[in-house]
């Protein structure tokens, strides 16, 4: 009987190219409320294939830099907007010999959500040009490369599905926000109103948020500024959040 090898062994001599590879990488869906609206970053690329297309901004996984995937996603928004410590949700893989003329492909589609305040778009040799885009104005009037309109639709739908019963809408918000502001930002997520008595409830009884000590002042009375607590950021509510009856 032969004797069997070690793992150390096997691992010693195994080539990983002994089996078809095919091309990895991460896009992203990066959310932010701006002029009233939700918005998704898009890039137009400077490279082949898809020159000069609009598309969601990702890149592929370096092997040397990232440990997981979560890690090129945080790269990769870093790179792009500055920002590196966002709220960030593995949504879906997407994969075929067909989506990337290059070869066959796997992408694996990441959410993010951050606040407009923070952001410092930049681009760099893969973009032409990086731009905040109404999300339904990407998904109806925008011819995006590849698959990306699918997987802007897909991290959408998860997002506004989620809105429903998490508190994922304050990562869209500043450090410190009033509950109108809060309350708008939801409604503008699930593209319809809630009711304001219910809803402050909903959220004062969760308790995921904590006074500032400041307040906001303008046209009405003053308004108290909260912030999220440290495990507020995707708290579950018991019960979906509904719009007026």
């Amino acid at each position: 009987m032969a004797r069997k090898l070690s793992e150390k062994a096997f691992l010693t001599d195994y080539n990983i190219h002994d089996f078809d590879v095919p091309l990895t990488s991460v896009d992203m869906a990066i959310f932010t409320i701006r002029d009233s609206q939700l918005q998704v970053l898009l890039v137009k690329r400077a490279q082949h294939p898809a020159l000069d297309c609009w598309a969601l901004p990702g890149g592929f996984i370096d092997l040397k830099r990232d440990r997981t995937l979560a890690d090129t996603a945080r790269r990769k928004l870093l790179e792009k907007t500055g920002v590196d410590t966002p709220y960030l949700e593995q949504v879906e893989s997407f994969g075929s010999r067909d989506r990337d003329p290059r070869g066959w492909s796997v992408t694996v589609a990441y959410l993010a959500l951050i606040a407009s305040e923070e952001i410092r778009l930049s681009r760099d040799g893969s973009s032409e040009e990086v731009a905040w885009v109404p999300v339904e104005k990407a998904e109806q009037q925008f011819d995006l490369a590849f698959d990306h309109t699918e997987i802007l639709k897909s991290c959408h739908g998860r997002l506004t599905s989620k809105v429903q019963y998490t508190s994922l809408p304050v990562n869209l918000l500043p450090r410190e926000f009033t509950l109108t502001e809060l309350q708008q930002t939801f409604e503008i997520v699930l593209g319809n109103s809630v009711e304001k008595k219910s809803f402050r409830r909903r959220i004062l009884d969760a308790d995921i948020l904590e006074e500032t000590g400041n307040v906001k002042t303008g046209s009405n009375r003053p308004a108290k500024l909260y912030r999220v607590k440290a495990d507020g950021q995707s708290h579950f509510f018991a019960r979906n959040i509904e719009g007026p009856r």
